[in-house]
């Protein structure tokens, strides 16, 4: 895939393996304060990296059967912005990018970048991946964004892998054959003459799996990860399981260990940090004002430089069926996310 080769990288790298701490982690490019590019504008370079603002992207109409083109449409007018991110989901054999994935990416006025999530080992395992046995299935999508979708896409293999660990000898799914499944799936594509592929690796970053012994094995290398993202959410009811604001859902952690942002930044200073999934919620039925949780998202972003993208998830219910994440649960809601989404942090252009 392509990636851009940072000079400061690997002395910044080394600084911190010294103890060097976040100073110089704040020196790289990924987490540099942001700059305008010549002319005063946001522009993203070849990993999809903007030289100043943030990346707005959504999923939308989650866990219906919405369209999810029509959805995100919808929840854009709604909002008040078009999405820089379009977040779909797929896996196994699935043909993608579909049809209309390829009209959003492609739409003369707005387009969007797919950030493509992709389940490979479905109906199979990591390791099994790892050994090639789904090379057939790897394959075929190389051939069809070669023949058919030359445009640069952050891809995501198996979101959220925390959830999916057996961390049983042998199942197959063990925090070192995701990362193994993750290096073959890449080198593969690569092989193939992929290189409009942005990867991203995106984890659940919840406190329960950090502070398993094999959270860190699930990292595949730097060489093959251009973005680390980060899937959390947060509760507007007070009291409630992970109620807080948009700092709380960057700063889950282990037992004495370090916040998910501090990680990051420290462990991978060179990439830039996605917010691959977020969003503020509450029960189903029981409606709570989450203006407090909107309102937190501008101030952390300027604190928080290594953040190059966030990407709401918007759905009535989760998977679960009893969390609200929508943006319009009530007007007051509504009113604070568009005041939001206006912000021209997010003014930032494609390339």
């Amino acid at each position: 895939m392509r990636r851009i080769k940072l000079q400061k990288s690997m002395t910044v790298l080394a600084a911190i393996a010294m103890g060097a701490g976040t100073a110089l982690a704040g020196a790289t490019a990924a987490t540099a304060a942001p700059a305008a590019s010549a002319g005063g504008k946001c522009v993203t370079d070849a990993n999809l990296v903007p030289s100043c603002g943030v990346l707005w992207g959504a999923a939308a109409g989650g866990f219906t059967d919405a369209p999810r083109d029509e959805a995100l449409k919808d929840w854009e007018k709604l909002s008040g912005r078009t999405a820089s991110i379009y977040h779909t989901y797929h896996k196994g054999d699935e043909v993608f990018p579909t049809a209309d994935e390829k009209a959003m990416a492609r739409d003369k006025d707005q387009p969007r970048v797919l950030l493509l999530n992709w389940k490979i080992a479905y109906g199979s395992n990591w390791a099994k991946v790892a050994k090639g046995e789904q090379d057939k299935r790897i394959d075929a999508f190389a051939a069809r964004v070669k023949k058919d979708f030359p445009e640069k896409f952050f891809l995501v293999l198996n979101h959220e892998p925390e959830n999916d660990v057996v961390a049983k000898k042998g199942s197959g799914w063990e925090a070192k054959d995701f990362a193994a499944m993750y290096r073959h799936t890449i080198k593969r594509l690569e092989s193939k003459g992929v290189d409009n592929a942005i990867n991203v690796m995106a984890y659940m970053g919840n406190e329960k799996w950090m502070a398993q012994s094999w959270w860190a094995d699930l990292y595949p290398g730097d060489d093959v990860v251009d973005w680390i993202g980060l899937d959390s959410y947060v509760s507007a009811e007070k009291g409630a399981y992970h109620y807080g604001q948009f700092a709380d859902l960057l700063d889950r952690k282990a037992p004495n260990g370090p916040t998910f942002y501090d990680w990051a930044t420290r462990k991978h200073a060179s990439k830039p940090l996605m917010i691959a999934e977020w969003g503020v919620y509450h029960r189903v039925g029981k409606p709570v004002d989450k203006s407090a949780g909107f309102n937190s998202v501008l101030p952390e972003l300027k604190k928080r430089p290594a953040i190059k993208a966030i990407v709401y998830f918007d759905t009535k219910h989760d998977d679960q069926g009893d969390r609200d994440i929508s943006i319009n649960s009530k007007s007051s809601s509504l009113a604070a996310f568009k005041k939001l989404a206006a912000d021209p942090t997010f003014n930032v252009t494609i390339k």
